[in-house]
């Protein structure tokens, strides 16, 4: 049953709601303090007041002490002679006016803790030990309050100062034992706590209603946020939100347009690329028909058209399988859980093996390859991934290159990555065209390409693989001039 409760409670509270967490904050903020002014009010009152009250009693025996000390009323108490006897009878009737006052008891304790004079006159004659009063003969008052039984007990010392031959002696000859009652100040305390708490309890709920009303208004930008969220999510809208009721907001809000102008890019570059996968992918085979019906519709086709139809078939064929290979090769690139097989690579080698296999290609369009290395380097790469970046870099400046033109690739490195530069003599790169080169199947000279060759993926693979080592890829290009591409890799693989 319970474990039921708390599910309910759940739905209705939600632990992580932003709102619910402000609603509380603000209640917190408003009613501690006020349950802390309560309690400081009435206690620094208290405090205040049995000081008040102490000092105000603590006078009143000072001066009474010094009645007591000026009539000898320790010496000659109790006395026969009218002047003594009328003086202690006034000095009683002090101390029972003061006991009366303050709903206390006064005793009056001499040098032999003996109680000359109690206002309760239940310890006269008796002998008192007590701290308090042995401190007091040694020069030290104490004042003691019990909040629990509601007194304030005091002591005052009864000083005799005497003078011989000009020296001034001061001799505490007894001590006035004091006890209060505390009432009046409980209630009083107890009239300020009902009045305090009264006001505590008004406060607490206008910040109650406070709390919910702010809570509410606050979280309402986000709630905006979430509803056109939903909007999109469900497919009515694909809009730009905008709320800029807060600066988080306008930061979340900036974040999901940008996302929401990604995927509509992406998807925008998928209906393109399905498009001109179909296209290319059409194109071949539509090739292969055309020759296969002009051999099947002819007849006593001579052996040598036959052979040229087989060829070119052949030849279709052979760039279908290109373009297939090519696309599997984009979709493992795009697999980012596809663990990379990192070995530690000679760099300088494996540029020159694949300049090797690249010269004869070049040697047909009469371009010269030049590989230019700084320093030797080493690092830990994907040997068959970085094989397709320079691959496709090198085979791209000979192709779109000129006749009798050249290639340079320059290979360096310092302490954290090496830098391949792939520069050349070639057509170049029209500016807005720089944009689009990284795209699938997207070519700069589209009257030429086919004459040219390749599959328009092969900036796309090379991007790719360059990403998954986490380095970055760059080009500069003057139309007419030529082209150079900078690849920049890491040293040493960080594993993501």
């Amino acid at each position: 049953m319970t474990e039921k409760w708390k599910e309910k409670l759940r739905q209705i509270v939600p632990p992580k709601s932003l709102r619910v967490r402000i609603f509380f904050i603000i209640l917190l903020v408003g009613t501690v303090p006020s349950i802390m002014m309560r309690y400081g009010i009435v206690s620094n009152y208290e405090a205040r007041a049995v000081d008040q009250r102490s000092t105000t009693v603590q006078n009143q025996l000072m001066i009474i002490a010094n009645h007591l000390v000026s009539n000898n009323y320790l010496t000659n108490y109790p006395s026969e002679e009218q002047a003594y006897k009328t003086s202690h009878e006034v000095i009683d009737a002090e101390l029972e006016m003061l006991s009366n006052l303050y709903e206390g008891r006064v005793m009056i304790i001499n040098s032999n803790l003996k109680v000359v004079t109690d206002t309760y006159d239940i310890s006269e004659g008796k002998t008192i030990i007590s701290e308090e009063v042995i401190k007091c003969f040694r020069g030290t008052n104490t004042t003691h309050y019990d909040p629990e039984h509601g007194y304030i007990e005091m002591t005052t010392p009864i000083t005799r100062t005497e003078t011989v031959d000009g020296v001034t002696t001061s001799e505490i000859c007894g001590v006035m034992l004091t006890s209060i009652s505390s009432e009046s100040i409980q209630s009083t305390m107890t009239i300020m706590s009902k009045n305090a708490l009264i006001l505590e309890t008004i406060m607490i709920l206008i910040v109650l209603a406070l709390a919910f009303v702010l809570s509410a208004m606050l979280t309402r930008p986000f709630e905006r946020i979430t509803e056109a969220i939903n909007e999109v999510r469900a497919g009515y809208s694909d809009e730009c939100i905008s709320v800029p009721d807060y600066a988080e907001t306008v930061h979340i809000v900036d974040a999901f347009n940008q996302m929401l102008g990604q995927y509509k890019a992406l998807d925008e570059s998928r209906q393109e690329f399905v498009a001109n996968v179909s296209h290319e992918l059409k194109t071949p085979m539509t090739s292969i028909k055309v020759l296969a019906d002009s051999l099947l519709t002819q007849d006593n086709v001579p052996a040598e058209l036959y052979r040229e139809f087989m060829e070119d078939m052949v030849s279709e064929i052979d760039r279908e399988n290109q373009i297939i290979t090519d696309l599997l090769a984009l979709v493992k690139m795009d697999k980012k859980v596809q663990d990379l097989n990192i070995v530690t690579v000679n760099i300088n080698d494996l540029t020159e093996l694949i300049l090797k296999r690249l010269r004869p290609i070049a040697r047909k369009k009469d371009v010269e390859v030049v590989f230019e290395s700084v320093r030797p380097v080493v690092a830990e790469v994907d040997e068959v991934k970085i094989t397709l970046v320079m691959t496709n870099l090198v085979e791209n400046a000979i192709k779109y290159n000129k006749d009798h033109g050249w290639v340079k690739v320059v290979l360096d490195a310092d302490h954290q990555f090496f830098t391949l530069e792939v520069s050349d003599s070639g057509l170049g790169i029209p500016e807005e065209a720089m944009t689009h080169i990284y795209e699938r199947f997207y070519r700069v000279d589209k009257s030429h390409s086919r004459e040219i060759g390749g599959t328009g993926l092969g900036l796309a693979i090379a991007k790719s693989a360059v990403l998954m080592h986490r380095g970055s890829i760059t080009v500069t290009s003057t139309e007419g001039e030529g082209s150079c591409f900078t690849v920049k890799i890491p040293l040493n693989y960080i594993k993501q």
